[in-house]
């Protein structure tokens, strides 16, 4: 996920609100420190490999002029891991009790953001 350095920080927070249920399930929710980071890239079993714009979201879908390029390509994918691992070196994780502890005004701002997720 971006860290501090991003474009939109209303997109942000209403991101930021909804991650206590993937945390609670034990998914791994990293931020990415250096820079903005806006890839989407998806490697699956070291075999396929999805990178492009898309968003895995209804106006990505129906609206933006999206698209992914999708390979079966084990050097690929490869590939693409090594530079994930690269990037999750740079990046910090985020545990459970971190964002059930954050502050009162980041949820009000993170409940506001949520307001507009639809047009995000």
């Amino acid at each position: 996920m971006p860290g501090a350095e991003i474009d939109s920080e209303v997109t942000r927070a209403a991101s930021r609100r909804r991650w206590g249920p993937l945390l609670e399930a034990g998914i791994a929710i990293y931020e990415f420190q250096p820079t903005m980071f806006h890839c989407k890239v998806m490697v699956v079993d070291d075999q396929w490999v999805s990178v492009g714009s898309t968003n895995f979201d209804s106006r990505s879908f129906r609206l933006n002029a999206e698209a992914n390029l999708n390979v079966i390509d084990r050097g690929l994918a490869l590939e693409g891991r090594r530079a994930f691992e690269k990037d999750l070196v740079r990046s910090r994780r985020i545990t459970v009790a971190e964002w059930r502890h954050r502050p009162w005004h980041a949820r009000v701002g993170e409940w506001f953001a949520d307001l507009l997720g639809s047009q995000l």
